[in-house]
């Protein structure tokens, strides 16, 4: 591989076939630096020995005595990088950013908040998996809500990782996972944005959206971050800035 200025050398160490279109790839070789919850660049060359590259969050914690990250990736037909990435092998070599970026870690929530929600769609689950499994820097608020918007069931990622850290936050931690196009035992049907309004997703979490003492972090599509928004800013939510601190704050790729 020909060297890339602001690009890390790697390989692939593993990858995870969830189903056809969503995988996960484990990655070796780059020390990136980063916070549990942000995210980074991935690349490759085209047939012109031209870069491609695309942000993706890491899904794993930040470790001290290994190298190794992990990405959660969905192959777009239609997309430059990831069909490319999805014919990556164990061996194959990949660039990975020198830099990390994004606000979705545990200095941005505020001390203040008894409920963090977490709310995801697709692959937009990765940086608070990151976030939740960093033992160095855990979320200690009261109740969290990690929500989850799929497809279908086999969109459902990492579940062995999740089941263990429910237990590990012991009781503190709901996992509430949502299929759009099957209707499934213990799992709520629809939309986010739907479920939110008609108070489903509340109700079956057991917690409510408060101005006084919710945080929720959001990240997955984009139309799916803009409703939502719109929809808790309409019951006295508001955006979090450095300079005025509020309830609500995204991370969004494309």
């Amino acid at each position: 591989m020909m060297e890339i200025a602001g690009y890390h050398r790697a390989s692939i160490q593993k990858r995870t076939d969830w189903n056809d279109q969503v995988f996960s790839l484990r990655v070796t070789g780059a020390p990136l630096q980063f916070k549990a919850g942000q995210f980074t660049k991935l690349a490759l060359l085209d047939d012109n020995d031209r870069i491609v590259s695309r942000a993706y969050s890491l899904v794993n914690a930040p470790l001290t005595t290994s190298d190794t990250l992990e990405f959660l990736i969905i192959a777009n037909p239609d997309g430059l990088l990831s069909p490319r990435l999805q014919q990556l092998q164990v061996g194959d070599g990949i660039y990975v950013s020198h830099s990390a970026h994004g606000d979705l870690t545990f200095e941005t929530i505020p001390k203040r908040s008894k409920t963090l929600w977490l709310l995801s769609t697709g692959t937009g689950i990765g940086p608070f998996l990151s976030l939740l499994d960093d033992i160095s820097f855990r979320p200690n608020n009261e109740n969290i809500v990690l929500v989850h918007g799929v497809r279908q069931e086999s969109d459902l990622v990492y579940r062995f990782l999740i089941d263990q850290l429910v237990q590990e936050y012991q009781g503190r931690l709901t996992y509430q996972p949502i299929v759009s196009r099957q209707k499934l035992d213990g799992m709520l049907h629809g939309r986010i944005t739907d479920l939110i309004q008609r108070g489903q997703l509340m109700t079956q979490c057991g917690v409510e959206f408060e101005p006084e003492d919710s945080f929720v972090m959001l990240c997955g599509n984009p139309n799916m971050i803009k409703e939502t928004t719109h929809l808790l800013q309409q019951i006295g939510l508001t955006k979090h800035r450095t300079a005025q601190p509020g309830n609500i704050i995204f991370e969004r790729y494309w």
